[in-house]
């Protein structure tokens, strides 16, 4: 007998079927190769061959010559087929014990574990000398019932829905609350501005004096160092920071938790700061029954909130896109297969309907008219059109005949079909797109990842900066006070000036953090 080895060749450069047809068929001419199966979505060829006569890297120049890049994969494991059982009717470890050393013994069985507690087995097993019917007979004829550990088809770990109400929630709470937090501010530095043109010319109209005198009235003190400006503002900061921040608060908690600093960490602390920072201020005027209004920033936090929950939402509505198209990509996937035995001449002896999952390498599968294909194989027998739309976008129907190739998940349309099966499970062409658009969803874009890099030092950054802001400003107030109070305007005689000195130094790293917060980066 002569040995044969296998080998795995990664192949790139392969565009549609017909260069998978190329490369299948002169390969086939070459001396010392047994076989030669090519899957175009993997970019991956398992070729069989003697070793007395070839060797992979002779294999994979004759690909190159063809014009193909061609290298041969090492990890040739990929070729083991895993499966998932649960398995009925065992009742102490020595059942454990006798599923597992019989399956041990059976040829094409690479390795087995079966647990008791769980009823379950965990099958690796080598698709070239053993199917998963096969193995499921052998613990059958033992005496236990087997079944399938049932795959979760629905792809509901594709469903973005709940982020995506999350964050427009978030999204619209902190709108409603910023409009008019906004709408105060711009109308305070518009008749900020006014006041400051008062000042200079005196001959005013009496029109300008009625808008100066409803200016006055947001900077009225409903109690002393309370103004009614600085009253709504709080009213509306505090929905936002609880509602609209609700989700930030929580991942910067496990951020730190892990010790890690993230952009929720940064847009948590702006914010967090900003608010308590405003609001002692506001007791504190209070306190004092301070005639002048204190400077706060409850306008920061709401319109932080609202840049970013728009950015997160809209983040989320657009990964809700590609999985919705993953999800109906998933669909397509036939869940039941005919799988028939021949006698000679291809005559029926049997049929019988198996899941998906159990059609093995090389059964024979039959598809009726209207069918969906189960897997990839190559038909034997019959002529029919198949439309194959769904995979390749091509409209119209392709016709089949024997010899040909089908491509799992697409539609059998007028004639029946015996076809081999060539690649199923995870390597139908199907499976491998699904696999394909699931990696490009979960890995990051190179520069995605150098942002979140940044962001980890970035934070940390920022907080130094206003740390240093914060003692800098002390130490040059207490040093020469002069500059101080050249920059802090509108501070009143009545307080001290180490008083003075801390609440300017407050409020110069506040704004540091501020503006840092809600920097490119993070929105981007």
């Amino acid at each position: 007998t002569k040995t044969i080895s296998k080998c795995y060749v990664q192949v790139t450069g392969m565009t549609c079927a017909s260069c998978v047809a190329n490369i299948e068929r002169n390969l086939r001419r070459e001396d010392g190769i047994h076989s030669i199966l090519v899957a175009l979505m993997a970019g991956k060829a398992e070729v069989r061959y003697n070793p007395a006569v070839t060797h992979p890297a002779a294999i994979a120049e004759l690909i190159r010559e063809l014009g193909f890049g061609a290298t041969v994969m090492e990890n040739c494991g990929e070729g083991d087929g895993v499966l998932e059982l649960v398995v009925r009717g065992m009742t102490c470890a020595s059942c454990v014990h006798k599923i597992e050393s019989t399956l041990m013994k059976t040829n094409g069985v690479l390795y087995c574990s079966v647990a008791l507690a769980t009823n379950k087995a965990h099958i690796k097993y080598d698709p070239e000398a053993i199917g998963p019917r096969d193995v499921m007979q052998v613990i059958k004829d033992l005496g236990f019932t087997t079944s399938l550990v049932k795959k979760d088809r629905s792809a509901s770990h594709l469903d973005h829905k709940q982020e995506i109400r999350q964050w427009k929630r978030s999204f619209v709470v902190s709108f409603v609350f910023c409009v008019p937090v906004m709408g105060l501010m711009i109308y305070m530095m518009v008749m900020d501005s006014q006041l400051s043109d008062a000042h200079t010319h005196q001959n005013m109209s009496s029109e300008e004096r009625e808008a100066l005198h409803s200016s006055m009235v947001l900077e009225y003190q409903l109690l002393p160092g309370l103004s009614v400006m600085n009253f709504l503002s709080f009213l509306l900061c505090v929905p936002v920071q609880v509602f609209g921040g609700w989700h930030f608060y929580i991942q910067a908690y496990r951020a730190l938790k892990h010790s890690t600093a993230n952009m929720d960490v940064l847009v948590v602390l702006a914010t967090s700061i900003a608010f308590l920072y405003s609001l002692v201020i506001l007791l504190v005027a209070m306190a004092e029954k301070a005639k002048v209004n204190p400077v706060t920033f409850f306008d920061t936090p709401p319109m932080l909130f609202v840049f970013i929950s728009l950015g997160r939402w809209l983040e989320h509505v657009a990964k809700g896109k590609t999985s919705e198209a993953l999800a109906r990509l998933i669909s397509l996937q036939a869940t039941e297969a005919t799988i028939v035995t021949l006698g000679p001449d291809n005559v029926l002896l049997s049929e019988e309907q198996v899941d998906v999952e159990l059609v093995q390498r090389g059964d024979i599968v039959k598809v009726v008219p209207g069918g969906k294909f189960p897997v990839d194989g190559r038909v034997i027998e019959g002529h029919s059109m198949v439309d194959e739309s769904l995979i390749t976008g091509e409209a119209m129907p392709v016709t089949k005949k024997p010899g040909n190739t089908v491509i799992a998940g697409s539609i059998n349309q007028n004639g029946s079909l015996l076809i081999s099966a060539t690649h199923v499970g995870a390597d139908t062409t199907l499976s491998q797109i699904v696999k394909l658009v699931e990696e490009a969803q979960t890995s990051k874009a190179p520069i995605q990842q150098f942002a979140d890099k940044l962001s980890g030092y970035f934070v940390p950054f920022i907080v130094a900066v206003s740390v240093v802001t914060l003692l800098a400003w002390i130490i040059i107030g207490f040093v020469d006070f002069e500059i101080v109070e050249k920059y802090f305007l509108g501070y009143s005689r009545s307080i001290s000036s180490a008083e003075v000195i801390i609440r300017f130094a407050f409020q110069a790293s506040i704004t540091v953090l501020c503006i840092a917060c809600p920097c490119s980066l993070g929105l981007a």
